[in-house]
């Protein structure tokens, strides 16, 4: 399919894009930063809608991107699962997952290769992440010595607090035993996802982790490798790129963050809580959705399908199907 066919079909589903469900007769509905989540007994039902979130904040949404994501961390969960336990147990839409409840841990793993992002705009201040300072005289997008884990809380709503693991085990956040646990399965996973992305041209610049428990035992939640939870650059032009003090070419959501800072420098990257989002263009939309597909079918292999539709028609025609509606 050529641009112009891409880019027509890509503007035509911003009038159908998932903003959110309100399915009453799944169960009681938590909804998050990007997914609805139905609580039925020991089950949860999770919608990947294509709300985007940047800055702990909703910003907008975006064509097909809940679908994209559902996909490629289905694709993952399937690809690691005897490495970590994860909470998936079927889909039942491209947009939804049937998992197994879990006790949510209230910390994520967020693990780092390269000095980009927050890490990078602490270090800029002289400020560690998670109490951590890599060394000096570093550059932004420079490879790290060594992989950084940094951990977060898990807010609900407003900002994630970076933590040192020390703080965690110390005000007994987590328990020590449990804790560690979650960085020795994050940084299997990420090496991984590390392994498998190099192999597909890609580079795994960092991603963050969400833990559960379930029947004792400790479980992947939420989402795994994919482009909101994930940076991916281009491998082949990272180093020239880097070389000649130029940014990598981004396939994930950072590329939106950029935008936004660029646009709205008095606004992001703090935002408040109960600021007012300003407008959002079509064209940063589209290019988001254009990256996207691109870093989905390199981790993937298979081209993402364009096809204008209602989402939600979909989404209750498939629930249907399996008696849940």
């Amino acid at each position: 399919m050529d641009q112009n066919n891409i880019n027509s079909i890509i503007k035509q589903q911003l009038r159908n894009t998932l903003e959110k469900t309100n399915f009453s007769s799944l169960g009681k509905l938590y909804r998050g930063k990007v997914r609805d989540n139905y609580i039925l007994n020991d089950k949860r039902i999770i919608i990947a809608t294509d709300r985007l979130s940047a800055f702990d904040r909703v910003i907008t949404t975006i064509p097909f991107k809940g679908q994209m994501l559902n996909q490629v961390s289905s694709f993952w969960f399937e690809k690691t699962k005897n490495i970590v336990k994860n909470h998936i147990i079927k889909n039942l839409d491209p947009n939804v997952s049937i998992v197994h409840q879990c006790e949510s841990i209230p910390i994520e793993i967020i693990i780092r290769a390269y000095l980009t992002g927050t890490s990078w705009r602490n270090y800029e201040k002289g400020l560690p992440t998670s109490g951590i300072m890599p060394p000096k005289g570093m550059r932004k997008n420079q490879i790290l010595d060594d992989i950084l884990v940094t951990p977060s809380t898990k807010a609900e709503s407003g900002h994630d607090i970076y933590i040192a693991r020390e703080q965690i085990v110390n005000e007994k956040m987590v328990d020590k035993e449990v804790y560690e646990k979650m960085e020795e399965a994050a940084i299997k996973l990420f090496k991984f996802g590390q392994e498998y992305c190099k192999k597909n041209g890609l580079i795994l610049v960092d991603t963050k982790y969400e833990f559960g428990i379930k029947d004792g035992e400790l479980m992947v939640i939420d989402e795994i490798h994919t482009q909101d939870s994930s940076r991916f650059w281009i491998l082949d032009s990272y180093q020239d790129k880097f070389d000649n003090n130029e940014e990598p070419e981004i396939l994930d959501k950072e590329i939106f963050r950029g935008w936004l800072m660029n646009t709205y420098p008095d606004i992001f990257p703090n935002i408040k809580p109960d600021q007012e989002i300003p407008p959002i263009s079509e064209d940063i939309k589209i290019e988001l959705v254009k990256r996207y597909m691109k870093s989905y079918a390199k981790i993937t292999g298979s081209e993402f399908i364009l096809k204008i539709s209602n989402v939600t028609e979909r989404i209750e025609e498939n629930l249907r199907n399996v008696n849940l509606l």
